[in-house]
């Protein structure tokens, strides 16, 4: 989940120690045992978008220990996957909502606990962002090979 968030391994890995960090130094302010994972996964998104963030507001200069760095791949992800290319050009939070409901298999109510949003605010962005999601890849030519 961090890596499709923030794309670069080093980010990745960063966003999900300091996730676990907070999550062990608050780990008893849990009240309600079954929303740890909801809870885990708010933490995790913060800290992705917050990692996103600084990086938006300091790009890294290209060096050459960038260009040599080798690629990270999470299984069953292919680079250059037109279908996560697309997914990219919608907005962060509508970006998020299908990741958790179809990558991670999520239901509307976990969704909606962990992005602290209405229920059926989740349901509208989610299949908004479907159908925008459609719409993109119908352009882009890949309709034969997604079907939504």
């Amino acid at each position: 989940m961090a890596y499709s968030y923030t794309k670069h391994q080093e980010d990745a890995l960063d966003a999900v120690q300091s996730a676990v960090c907070k999550a062990l130094e608050a780990h008893e302010s849990i009240k309600n045992a079954d929303a740890i994972k909801t809870w885990f996964y708010r933490i995790l998104i913060n800290e992705c978008l917050m990692i996103i963030k600084k990086r938006k507001k300091f790009p890294l200069a290209a060096d050459a220990a960038e260009q040599e760095e080798v690629a990270y791949f999470e299984k069953e992800y292919e680079q250059g996957n037109e279908l996560e290319q697309e997914l990219d050009k919608l907005d962060l939070d509508v970006q998020g909502i299908i990741k958790l409901r179809y990558f991670e298999e999520m239901s509307l109510k976990e969704i909606s606990g962990i992005t602290g949003l209405n229920r059926n605010t989740v349901k509208t962005k989610l299949y908004r962002g479907l159908k925008q999601l459609k719409e993109d890849i119908q352009e882009a030519g890949l309709w034969a090979d997604y079907r939504i």
